[in-house]
């Protein structure tokens, strides 16, 4: 596992040297068990001390993580089969965002996610996971061919914003989105919304509209970032961590203030430390909810996503 920052210098260190200890006894042919036993212990140890409280500057950064699974990736771990639908039938197919049909446990269901990249080739490719309006409008379109079969909808949120550029604004990037938030409310199947990474602005909102809205624990979700916040407010990025803070983008935050459903556990250090489990209990929390919300009464549910929406923010003064 490729460690990428400041804070993990620890465990970076120790996996270093358990690499130089495999490569002794490998060439020496020493047993050097005992003391691979050993800088494993510490390095369990080391993990969990610097992971067991991250601030929300960190959690940002393990949310960025190079390593970590990304909505593609999910897909293959969690679907029995899956087909990949393409186009808004307008402009293009906008890579940013995939979706299509799959099989969860024989449940059709239709997911549809950002999609970042693995390497610098892909992520220019996947637009970085910033979506243009033919992305949100591809997404709308793929919603409302679930609700037409009646299938549930699972949108998997990562990405650091829509693209703000001038042709994305040219073409509707604000109707777009809006378009999807106003849709996606009174949407007649179960929807599910996942925030897997970074969960930036109205380019994460713009698929982020369910009956259930998780994130997973090292994870964010706000408005704006922390760099452009610290820009916004003190002319430069040096004040990133203090924006993160302020912010209360972490998941515990928007638990304790009503606005997430529920926090998905990660493995110690993050998803990309082990994403065959990550996938596991994504898939085990899809499936349960899907058994409970498939069976009501659909405008029961459009009543409760409603309103739960609309109470956010809502304060009530003496």
């Amino acid at each position: 596992m490729n460690t990428s920052f400041d804070f993990e210098k620890p465990i970076a260190e120790l996996l270093q040297q358990i690499e130089k200890v495999k490569q002794v006894e490998e060439k020496t042919k020493v047993d050097m068990s005992a003391t691979l036993a050993e800088l494993q212990e510490k390095l369990e140890s080391a993990k969990k001390e610097v992971y067991s409280n991250p601030s929300g500057w960190q959690k940002v950064q393990i949310s960025r993580h190079p390593d970590r699974p990304y909505t593609l990736q999910y897909i293959e771990m969690i679907c029995d089969d899956f087909i990949e639908m393409h186009g808004d039938r307008t402009v293009k197919d906008d890579k940013a965002i995939v979706g299509g049909f799959g099989s969860i446990n024989g449940r059709t269901v239709m997911i549809i996610g950002h999609q970042k990249g693995t390497n610098t080739k892909l992520r220019q490719y996947r637009n970085f996971g910033m979506a243009n309006p033919e992305g949100y409008r591809k997404a709308l379109r793929l919603m409302k061919l679930a609700e037409k079969f009646n299938k549930p909808v699972v949108t998997l949120i990562d990405t650091p914003g829509a693209y703000p550029g001038l042709e994305a604004e040219e073409r509707g990037q604000g109707e777009a989105i809006a378009r999807n938030l106003l849709e996606m409310s009174v949407l007649k199947v179960p929807v599910l919304c996942f925030v897997v990474g970074e969960g930036a602005s109205g380019g994460a909102l713009g698929i982020g509209i369910g009956d259930r809205v998780y994130m997973f624990e090292n994870t964010w979700y706000s408005v704006i970032s922390p760099e452009s916040c610290s820009s916004i407010l003190w002319r430069s990025w040096d004040f990133k961590e203090k924006a993160a803070d302020c912010l209360k983008l972490t998941s515990e935050n928007m638990y304790s203030n009503k606005l997430i459903d529920g926090i998905i556990p990660e493995p110690l250090g993050g998803a990309h430390y082990d994403p065959a489990a990550m996938a596991e209990t994504l898939k085990a929390k899809i499936v349960e909810d899907l058994d409970a919300l498939c069976s009501r009464d659909i405008d029961e549910l459009i009543n409760e996503r409603i309103e739960k929406f609309c109470a956010m923010g809502v304060v009530q003064e003496g």
